[in-house]
């Protein structure tokens, strides 16, 4: 079965078999799409409508377009349903964190009512398990769901209890083993398993070249570590190396999607993360504090001309190159400071190469900055400018940038030091804080070369 195009034609056609209650030609229809092409239909329905399309499909594939559906949608689809109707139609068949993230979008009494609700008592307690660790942590974003075997059985008995496990696991990537107090020891493949003799002894064939990863492991250390080992699954383990979960690859991309996301709305200067579906009200109070800080930033720019009025008004060509000096210094600082957010997101930097890092900054800086004065001088002598106006903007964009270039890459590290996200150093405040500071750079360079 290959992937189907959703077009507006498409969805018509099934919202209108679905107003109409044609089972007969809906459910081969839905037979062919692809968990994702359902949750992708479920955007244009209203709620009657998804419950229904939802009661026709089988148990796993109604849990699997459940996953696929964006957070909001998923709140919204859930309300046709009793916390006792989701606990028996969704969580039964759901794995461990896929079930965490729903619960923990949901209030309390909710939460606590569908997990009452689950029949399987192992897996309620797998579930509640997940909720006490920290948002964006590994312990958050396993599954407790996993394949794991003793060092001390024979492969006879590791294929019979893998039977037995593999049902509540979506897909089997490796086996774990761990020793008599549930220690993870190491790993053994499939494929080894089922080449090996009955007989043969797990202690005497498993890999013990295991890479693993604590339950309060930061998410973006989990995801630098699975890209790193090229890993499609990550083991975790508590304090006391007992194996208590796994992540898989499409947990970690999934998370980095997300974090993606909102250091985009960051850079944009937006404080939270919203949707366009959002109210009014969300909206507003996400953009709202970086305009305030742009409108702030604006008043002191105002402030610093106003203090140069002097110098204006006996170099008028001054006033001209105001804009090109705001932009070059706010365009080069978040430059500096988007490749200083990214190394600190994939610890690429280090305590011993920052002032490798810095000196590189600087250094690109200082080549930008003589290219790009070389450029403004040249302009300025085809364009027939004051030599000396000219000088001082050249010198002073070298300057500006330069600073740009060090205000971009210190915030950052600075941020990051106080434990705030580095993403903050982007978009509004660096371009806020570098126009401030290239327009004092600006005059300062100016009064002292032509007054």
């Amino acid at each position: 079965m290959s992937a189907i195009e959703i077009t507006k034609e498409s969805v018509k056609e099934i919202v209108d078999l679905v107003d109409t209650k044609n089972q007969k030609e809906l459910l081969p229809v839905l037979e062919k799409l692809f968990p994702a092409d359902i949750a992708e239909i479920f955007d244009d329905l209203n709620l009657d409508q998804a419950v229904y399309i939802a009661s026709l499909l089988d148990p796993q594939k109604k849990v699997d377009v459940l996953t696929e559906l964006e957070a909001d949608v998923k709140l919204k689809f859930l309300k046709g349903f009793d916390n006792k109707e989701i606990a028996s139609t969704f969580f039964a068949y759901m794995e461990s964190d896929d079930a965490a993230d729903i619960l923990n979008s949901l209030d309390s009494i909710s939460s606590k009512e569908i997990l009452r609700n689950i029949e399987d008592k192992e897996h309620s307690k797998n579930i509640a398990s997940l909720l006490k660790f920290p948002e964006n942590t590994a312990g958050a974003l396993m599954a407790k769901e996993l394949i794991k075997v003793k060092q001390n059985w024979t492969i006879k008995q590791c294929t019979d209890e893998i039977r037995k496990q593999a049902e509540d696991v979506a897909q089997v990537y490796t086996c774990y083993v761990v020793d008599e107090f549930d220690e993870l020891v190491g790993w053994i493949s499939l494929k080894r398993i089922l080449l090996s003799k009955e007989s043969t002894k797990v202690e005497s064939i498993y890999n013990d070249n295991v890479i693993s990863e604590s339950t309060y492991t930061p998410g973006e250390e989990v995801a630098s570590t699975m890209q790193k080992y090229d890993l499609v699954a990550l083991p975790i383990v508590d304090a006391f190396n007992r194996l208590v979960g796994r992540i898989t690859f499409d947990d970690v991309l999934d998370y980095v999607k997300d974090e993606a996301e909102k250091d985009y709305q960051m850079l944009s200067g937006i404080s939270e993360s919203v949707e366009s579906t959002d109210s009014v009200l969300l909206n507003t109070r996400a953009r709202l504090p970086w305009l305030i800080v742009g409108l702030v930033g604006g008043v002191a720019s105002s402030l610093v001309i106003g203090n140069f009025e002097a110098e204006l008004a006996q170099n008028v060509q001054l006033a001209l190159f105001m804009p090109l000096i705001m932009a070059m210094a706010g365009n080069v600082g978040v430059q500096s400071s988007s490749i200083m957010v990214q190394g600190l997101a994939n610890n690429s930097i280090t305590n011993e190469g920052l002032w490798g890092k810095l000196g590189k900054e600087l250094a690109v800086a200082l080549i930008n900055g003589l290219v790009c004065s070389a450029l403004l001088m040249g302009y300025g002598f085809l364009s027939g400018n004051s030599q000396d106006i000219m000088i001082t903007v050249s010198l002073a964009l070298l300057a500006v940038i330069l600073l740009a270039a060090i205000v971009g890459t210190v915030v950052p590290l600075v941020l990051d030091r106080f434990k705030i996200d580095p993403a903050l150093a982007t978009g509004p405040f660096i371009t806020t804080s570098n126009d401030l500071l290239g327009l004092l750079m600006y005059f300062l360079i100016g009064n002292a070369i032509l007054a």
